[in-house]
């Protein structure tokens, strides 16, 4: 009774929901169902990852999978690309019931999926990645030993890119690639392999507007060539854009099945937390003080030993929010690095906190300045992934009084105190802390590193991007942290891509081209259209004079 109960809300189980075929499906299409994941459940030890979902997906159809971290929208979809196995349930591929022992078995059965971390090899071309493991090879007597037939690698690559419209060169190395071109060569990967369902997880954490735009419109070309794509997100804005039906599952559950074209991102937001969510998170005027952090004539050098920053300037001042936007690769990164001692500062250029030069000091001169950091990267700079939740609690104050003896001997009593009160007040998944920070999903990592480092206190926050990966109901309660420490009369930089963060939660903002600010505007004074311009190295900036100090 449950399976059947499942099976129709797709169709009828609210309001919302609707019968019809989605923008980009006929009626063929639609009778045709690709997917079908009954009462699937999937327990890891004690803990009960899927609780009895079911979810079906139609030939040419785009079905967002929605939830809060740790809801089990990846694990869902590791099951039916073959990585897990269902502790119960049955899935069905075109009608027929398989067994997916592993991604192998999954892709001889037309499934792909994209991770959101890629598996690709840097120092490899495009057409070398793409054919890895389905080589085409010259005819040799010794099969064992042919060598790889390149030009007709390049020339299926060409072939593909080209009926799929997803121009890129095939000679190309992917270490030379934007982050938005490797995507596409993990989607020409599936294609490559005959996918005609295709799993796309987080597909837009890393990408910039520009990007997104460009992947949306793949998608929808995908799904108009009758592919079957399932994207799994916690991004309302994207969901309607690019999804036809949308599955929301909370804490392992099945909630609902939402037909996108009917709802309002409200309603999705609501569906997924079990709440009602503020998606702007309001704030009052800024009352900005004396400059915390100054910037002069910076410059700083990339890995390949070019200017990446070039005479930047810049001031944060106590009690305000300043968001820095920019296409990613625009010096954001390695200023970043070099206001934190990671990347050494050229000759001449000079960084200020509250008065005292810290321009090219440790990574620990310049903690102990009173500034924290959010890092765009929580794998390799944020957390030590084979420590537990508690140890990264700790990792620059291990050595405090509260936390440890003269001698040295840690006082675990009260580091986990400390720790379950931070996984309490920032909603941690799992809430154990002894688990390993590798265990967690990408939005619970990141919680560990806001939870941390605002506990620190600081006079200067900086937060690059501080809600990448994180759901309506985290971003909220991050917009809400960041806009407090402002309030308590922090100086809080923010380094984001996200353009609607920015807008929403800086008081004011700077724009950065080419390792320059070419403009600072007062949040209320401008828009997306006139930011956005200026990011891709367009049109007069009007603001900077303005907006500087």
């Amino acid at each position: 009774m449950k399976e059947k109960e499942n099976k129709d809300q797709h169709q009828n189980q609210n309001k919302n929901s609707s019968p019809n075929p989605g923008p980009n499906q006929n009626s063929t299409q639609k009778s045709q169902v690709t997917v079908e994941m009954k009462n699937i459940t999937k327990v890891f030890g004690n803990f009960v990852a899927n609780d009895n979902i079911s979810i079906t997906v139609h030939k040419g159809e785009v079905h967002a999978l929605l939830g809060e971290n740790g809801a089990g929208k990846s694990t869902l979809m590791n099951l039916l690309y073959g990585i897990y196995q269902p502790t119960h349930g049955e899935i069905f591929i075109n009608g027929q019931r398989v067994d997916l022992d592993n991604p192998s078995v999954a892709i001889g059965l037309g499934i792909g999926m994209v991770h959101q971390h890629f598996m690709l090899v840097p120092i490899f071309t495009v057409a070398e990645n793409i054919v890895l493991g389905q080589e085409p090879l010259l005819h040799n007597l010794n099969m064992s030993l042919a060598p790889l037939d390149m030009k007709k690698a390049i020339e299926s690559v060409e072939d593909i890119s080209k009926k799929f419209g997803l121009t890129i060169n095939p000679l190309t190395k992917i270490q030379d690639l934007t982050v938005g071109q490797q995507q596409r060569v993990e989607i020409l990967k599936m294609l490559y392999r005959g996918a005609e369902i295709l799993i796309l997880d987080e597909p837009t954490a890393v990408l910039t507007p520009q990007e997104i735009t460009e992947l949306a419109k793949i998608i929808k070309n995908l799904s108009a060539q009758g592919k079957s794509i399932i994207i799994i997100t916690h991004k309302l804005k994207e969901i309607k854009e690019m999804a036809d039906y949308c599955t929301v599952i909370r804490r392992g559950k099945y909630i609902d099945t939402l037909h996108v074209p009917s709802c309002t991102e409200q309603d999705l937001a609501q569906k997924m937390v079990g709440r009602d969510v503020i998606l702007k998170v309001p704030k009052k005027d800024a009352t900005s003080g004396r400059p915390i952090l100054k910037i002069e004539n910076l410059k700083v050098k990339d890995n390949r030993g070019l200017l990446a920053v070039n005479g930047f300037n810049l001031e944060v001042c106590s009690g305000e929010i300043l968001g820095l936007i920019g296409v990613d690769g625009n010096g954001q990164s390695e200023l970043v690095e070099a206001i934190t001692g990671l990347r050494k500062v050229e000759s001449g250029g000079q960084v200020y906190i509250n008065g005292a030069p810290i321009t090219n000091k440790t990574p620990r001169e310049v903690f102990l300045h009173k500034i924290a950091t959010i890092p765009e990267d929580r794998q390799k700079h944020g957390l030590v992934l084979d420590f537990s939740i508690e140890e990264n609690m700790i990792l620059q104050t291990h050595g405090d009084p509260s936390f440890s003896s003269k001698i040295g001997m840690l006082n675990h009593k009260s580091i986990t105190d400390f720790a379950n009160k931070l996984i309490s007040k920032f909603d941690i998944r799992p809430a154990n802390h002894l688990a390993l920070a590798r265990n967690l999903s990408g939005g619970n990592q990141q919680k560990i590193i806001i939870a941390r480092e605002i506990t620190h206190n600081p006079d200067l926050l900086i937060a690059v991007q501080p809600t990448r990966g994180l759901d309506v109901g985290a971003i909220e309660y991050v917009h809400r942290s960041l806009i407090e420490q402002r309030d308590n009369g922090k100086a809080v930089f923010l380094v984001s891509l996200e353009l609607d963060e920015v807008l929403n939660v800086a008081d004011r903002i700077a724009v950065i081209y080419h390792g320059q600010i070419v403009a600072i505007f007062k949040a209320d004074q401008t828009d997306e259209n006139q930011i956005g311009v200026l990011m891709g190295g367009g049109g007069s900036g009007g603001g900077a004079s303005g907006g500087k100090r």
